[in-house]
């Protein structure tokens, strides 16, 4: 078929002047937009921490991004950046990152003619030879057809924009999530490796005490020989010694939990901690001092207080959709097509010529104002939810404030109680030594070095659990400062494992790439925060 086109074809002045109205009343209407203004909610905190006058030394500055490191651990530390490599809870709050980028790409196109069709088609037809319409012409022909569809549906009152903002600030908040993820991992590893490190403590105690008690039984032994004791002595310090040694095995219990727990956290098998952890040092000593923000700095910090934030301003965007179906939607569709047959009289080649020239193109008004009072309860509805979300970023913040208080609080406590459970347990252990030298002597019964002994697996066992007490108020104050995620800036969401893996599936453009500031501008503008 040949496609020579006619040197005079030119556009109709109508389809012109319906092109250029149609894209002026949408450079006019374009700017209007219905909805609320996002506006943070202020939140009454105090201008410093309530516990920060103490004896222990607090500065007033922002602890370090690595805050595990001030345990001088090393294991720890390895521990916990195997963790934030390998956590499989992680890499799927990763994922949904992805997720959410996608979801901002197709709010955006939606900005966008929202129909784009390219047409062709080939038809063969075949008239009947009864037909009356029939008569001299060719009853069998082909019709040729080309040409391009396309609708709009122009963002005068914002709908679209407002969706971009919604999907935007949910993929900000998805980001904070991540990252209050990253907060909450490091947390969690660096409390179970201290409380496997304190039932390690607590076994060897335990051993330590059955060796003590061992000893206490031979020497009511021999004085029974020797006639200078009793059965009884005996039986009491079978006893004790008895219930000491099975004190171990749930213990040990308690320990490989903590083990297998671990292994989960890093996303290993159970068992493979075992080599990290050999060469223990014991609990981890806290710092001569430590570091803490004021609570002001606490809401920028923290990211769970930064997704509340993000996940607002989400739903004030969404309150602007569903004021925005209250009126008119109006949309521009067009086609433009060329249409020709080799039916009689008409030549096949000239699909190109102007005289094969069909459109359609103008304004279209939707109004549906019979669904008046269904839209407006749309309207109330996505607005109780974002009043909803703006007092949950309230009391997230002041539960925050509340978190940092009681930590602050317990670690400062925790110290005090060391110290004293420190004297117990020296008193404890001299007791003993004083039970058992009048014992032999012969000044005191079994019944004294018994109760000295059980004084003392009970001191030095809440002697230990006080010092981890410690390290777990510490790690949860840290915790609660909004610490750790800063690290993992700049750094892919999620492992080049994965990203190989999902690429090999889907073409994924840039999305893995995209950076966040620009996300972040089309969520809402500084003013809005």
């Amino acid at each position: 078929m040949s496609t020579n086109r006619n040197p005079n074809f030119k556009i109709p002045i109508q389809l012109t002047i319906v092109i250029i109205f149609s894209l002026v009343i949408s450079i006019i209407l374009v700017s209007c937009t219905v909805g609320p203004q996002f506006i943070k909610p202020k939140i009454p905190i105090n201008q410093n921490w309530i516990e920060a006058d103490s004896t222990f030394k607090i500065n007033q500055t922002t602890p370090d991004n690595s805050w595990w490191t001030v345990f001088n651990d090393s294991i720890l530390n390895r521990l916990i950046g195997l963790a934030y490599n390998q956590n499989l809870p992680l890499q799927i709050t990763g994922l949904k990152i992805m997720e959410a980028r996608a979801q901002l790409a197709i709010a955006s196109g939606r900005q966008y003619p929202q129909t784009q069709a390219a047409l062709g088609s080939l038809t063969a037809v075949g008239l009947s030879e009864n037909a009356s319409d029939a008569l001299g012409i060719n009853r069998n022909f082909v019709v040729y057809q080309a040409g391009f569809d396309v609708s709009w549906e122009a963002d005068f009152w914002g709908k679209f924009r407002n969706d971009v903002k919604a999907q935007a600030a949910s993929l900000l908040a998805t980001t904070a999530d991540y990252n209050n993820a990253l907060v909450s991992l490091a947390a969690e590893v660096a409390r179970t490796y201290v409380i496997i490190r304190t039932f390690e403590m607590l076994i060897e105690l335990a051993k330590q005490n059955v060796q003590l008690q061992e000893e206490g039984k031979r020497i009511a032994e021999s004085k029974l020989r020797n006639g200078a004791g009793s059965q009884l002595d005996v039986t009491q310090a079978t006893t004790l010694l008895e219930s000491t040694r099975a004190s171990i095995p749930q213990l040990e219990i308690n320990l490989i939990q903590s083990q297998n727990a671990l292994c989960t956290l890093l996303g290993q098998p159970v068992g493979t901690v075992k080599p990290l952890l050999k060469n223990s040092r014991g609990i981890p000593n806290p710092p001569q001092e430590i570091s803490i923000i004021l609570p002001v700095t606490l809401l920028n910090r923290r990211p769970d207080i930064r997704n509340a934030e993000h996940i607002a301003a989400a739903q004030c965007a969404r309150v602007g959709m569903a004021k925005s179906e209250l009126y008119p939607k109006i949309s521009i569709p067009g086609t433009i097509r060329t249409q020709s047959s080799n039916g009689t009289g008409v030549k096949s080649d000239n699909l190109f010529d102007i005289g094969s020239l069909m459109y359609t193109i103008g304004p279209q008004i939707v109004w549906p104002f019979l669904n008046y009072g269904q839209i407006s309860n749309n309207v109330r509805v996505q607005d109780a939810r974002l009043q909803q979300s703006l007092v949950n970023y309230q009391n997230t913040a002041l539960k925050a404030v509340q978190e940092v208080e009681d930590n602050l609080t317990g670690f400062q406590k925790a110290v005090e109680i060391v110290k004293y459970e420190q004297n117990a347990t020296t008193n404890a252990v001299q007791s003993v030594k004083l039970a058992l030298v009048q014992y032999r002597e012969g000044a005191v019964d079994y019944q004294r070095v018994l109760d000295t002994q059980r004084s003392q697996l009970q001191q030095e066992n809440s002697l230990t659990q006080a010092r981890s007490t410690i390290i777990t108020n510490l790690i949860s104050l840290y915790k609660a400062l909004g610490g750790g995620w800063e690290l993992r800036q700049g750094q892919p969401v999620i492992s080049d494992t994965t990203r190989i893996q999902m690429q090999n599936r889907t073409n994924w453009g840039n999305l893995f790439s995209k950076p966040v500031t620009l996300e972040k501008n089309e969520a809402y503008t500084p003013e809005d925060r």
